[in-house]
């Protein structure tokens, strides 16, 4: 799933087996760096802005930039986009440009913090849960949603078998989207674990999908609480983990009325958040 183009880059390398040193062809995951701008109005005249600076895998940067927006609270609804474009040399640029529909309102003061990011840290500065509400994340309800512990047991496996750049290079982080039957709608891999959620993202808010209140989200490492945001924007009730949360992660999954699973492996998980959509 997802455009694989580019993802991948090959390298010579000395294999060391025992005391036996060969030659041998490896595959790398390609990182480049990707800056986001936005075109708006404001007081009648058009403008460009740059936003965000991030180390990512080359492909599906459109889905990138939309699932960015939306957990950032630029965004609520797909009309809210009239183009995603390239600047420069086409697609592979690493220049682009999401242009919005003269109605959406810019908090210019917000945009002027520039919200440069890396791979590792996600959107650097996020500390404040107050934040969160601030930028209209859609209630989460309580009611409606469960999923049971065997369908949570299979979800590292059914995301790993659908991830087809990890499984040539080993160098990706995952964020997968399953439905309340466990069946995996959708996968999207990246070199930082915040850009593959917003590709997931982005490509639900612009299949007009959000909010995903039907939902479970598999995130591959830990839960930080940036991804916890992002989850938070797209109206997800449940995410897992690979790995463990972070305390601010699990604050806002309590606050949120989340589900937050941690440790997700091995046929055992911990339950940080939501406990009552778990059904043993």
């Amino acid at each position: 799933m997802g455009d694989p183009q580019n993802s991948t880059e090959e390298v010579h390398v000395r294999k060391v087996l025992g005391s036996t040193i060969s030659g041998e062809r490896d595959l790398l995951a390609v990182e480049e760096p990707l800056e986001i701008r936005i075109g708006y109005h404001f007081k009648g005249r058009a403008h460009a802005k740059s936003i965000s600076l991030t180390m990512r895998t080359p492909g599906d940067d459109a889905e990138l930039a939309a699932g960015f927006l939306v957990g950032e609270g630029i965004v609520r609804d797909p009309s809210d986009i009239v183009a995603i474009r390239h600047l420069g040399a086409g697609i592979s640029s690493n220049e682009l440009q999401v242009d919005l529909h003269p109605s959406v309102e810019v908090d210019i003061k917000r945009l002027d913090r520039h919200f440069y990011t890396t791979s590792s840290c996600g959107v650097c500065g996020k500390t404040s849960l107050d934040a969160i509400e601030a930028q209209g994340a859609p209630a989460i309800p309580i009611e409606g949603f469960t999923v049971d512990t065997a369908l949570v047991h299979k979800l590292p496996e059914s995301a790993r078998q659908a991830q087809p750049v990890f499984s040539q290079t080993g160098g990706l982080h995952a964020a997968a989207l399953f439905d309340e039957t466990g069946t995996l709608r959708s996968v999207r891999e990246d070199v930082g674990r915040h850009n593959a959620l917003d590709k997931l993202i982005g490509q639900q808010f612009l299949a007009a999908a959000l909010p995903l209140h039907k939902h479970l989200l598999l995130v591959s490492g830990r839960a930080s609480f940036e991804l916890m945001q992002k989850a938070v924007m797209a109206g997800i009730p449940v995410v897992a983990a690979i790995g463990a949360p972070s305390s601010l992660a699990v604050e806002l999954a309590q606050r949120s009325h989340v589900t937050l699973l941690g440790f997700v492996r091995h046929n055992q998980f911990n339950i940080y958040s939501g406990h009552w959509r778990i059904i043993p």
